[in-house]
């Protein structure tokens, strides 16, 4: 029997390799897929993240964690996948149009992964019709915005405007982040929350899920 606890140290320890080894592991001694993913990398994840909230961890341990995470829900997405399994929750997510930066939302994309949601990343630089083509065709009941810079965070608004006016803004939860961008902003554009760090987003996208 494997010791899964190796898991979670990999995990925390941003040591990709060992999580593989140890997932495929405990796949092949035959336990379930969604108990090493609720049991053992959910937590691990939400240990990084009060880690990073307490100053522990930062920007690279995070994303060393992230990878290490990514390692094993690689082995584990397909037979997720046929046995129907449903994740947590669906999340589009994406750097809103004309900002090109990404690395916020990508951590906040690997810290929901972690978390159990399914992440559809549309990139950088991303169109409301890419958003809501999302929605329409993927099932996506979470949007997540992020803006780097002050003068891309008026797209944030355009963006629940085209989602408004294509009729699908009554069917997702908005979540919008990064630098510039407060709660104050959030509530003038009509978003429904807005995530300080990837830890508050997973913490909001939960609450959303949960009703």
């Amino acid at each position: 029997m494997p010791d899964l606890n190796k898991l979670n140290q990999a995990i925390l320890e941003g040591d990709a390799k060992t999580a593989a080894a140890v997932t495929q592991e405990a796949l092949d001694a035959g336990i379930d897929p969604s108990v090493l993913i609720q049991q053992h990398m959910v937590p691990a994840m939400d240990e990084v993240g009060r880690l990073y909230e307490a100053e522990e961890y930062f920007v690279p341990e995070l994303l060393l964690a992230a990878r290490a995470m990514k390692a094993s829900l690689e082995l584990l997405r397909p037979l997720l996948a046929a046995s129907g399994a449903e994740p947590t929750g669906r999340v589009v997510i994406g750097t809103v149009k004309g900002d090109l930066h990404d690395i916020g939302k990508n951590l906040v994309g690997s810290m929901l992964e972690g978390g159990g949601f399914e992440v559809i990343d549309l990139g950088a630089d991303v169109a409301p019709e890419k958003f809501i083509d999302a929605i329409q065709n993927r099932g996506a009941k979470i949007v997540c915005l992020s803006a780097l810079l002050t003068v891309t965070m008026p797209s944030m608004k355009k963006t629940i405007e085209a989602l408004e006016q294509a009729g699908v803004r009554q069917d997702v939860k908005v979540l919008v982040g990064g630098a510039p961008v407060t709660p104050q902003f959030a509530t003038e554009i009509g978003a429904d929350g807005y995530g300080e760090t990837a830890n508050a987003a997973v913490a909001l996208a939960r609450r959303f899920v949960q009703g």
